[in-house]
């Protein structure tokens, strides 16, 4: 079921996950976006800062919109349409083995001034791995369409 800005909440939650972090995938996605030794290679990780293998920050971003994708993020008329970050943080690495779920809290709802067709989310979402460490901590904006007249 779609939702339309007038169906949400303060407060409301979303949530969805796993999605496993393989060594494979941190390795592939290093590669091709983010191509540094902590995510593209297993030994040379160990002379990084982490001792070892681990996500880019951007992959973890990236998980986390599919987790949006997935029920993360409240269903709404149109999907996710972004406005913005306000910001974004990662306090641990992901690492090999790592399974990601994401949860998303509505901080903020309101009208926009210029469109009256639609209004604006504030959503702060929160990844954490499997034993509830958090990774990657987000706060955006979105577009939610109003109910039509």
């Amino acid at each position: 079921m779609s939702l339309y800005f007038e169906d949400l909440e303060v407060g409301q939650r979303f949530r969805a996950g796993p999605i496993l972090m393989t060594a494979e995938r941190i390795m592939q996605f290093g590669v091709e976006f983010d191509p540094q030794p902590a995510h593209t290679d297993e030994i040379a990780a160990a002379n990084s800062i982490f001792g070892r293998l681990v996500a880019s920050g951007w992959h973890t971003a990236s998980v986390t919109m599919r987790l949006l994708v997935d029920g993360a993020s409240p269903p709404v008329v149109g999907g996710i349409i972004g406005a913005g970050i306000d910001a974004i943080s990662w306090p641990a690495p992901v690492l090999p083995g790592d399974a990601l779920s994401a949860e998303t809290e509505i901080v903020e709802l309101r009208l926009s001034r210029s469109r009256p067709d639609r209004g604006l989310a504030k959503l702060r979402t929160t990844t954490t791995r499997q034993d509830g460490t958090v990774v990657q901590i987000v706060t955006a904006n979105v577009v939610i369409p109003c109910r039509p007249v």
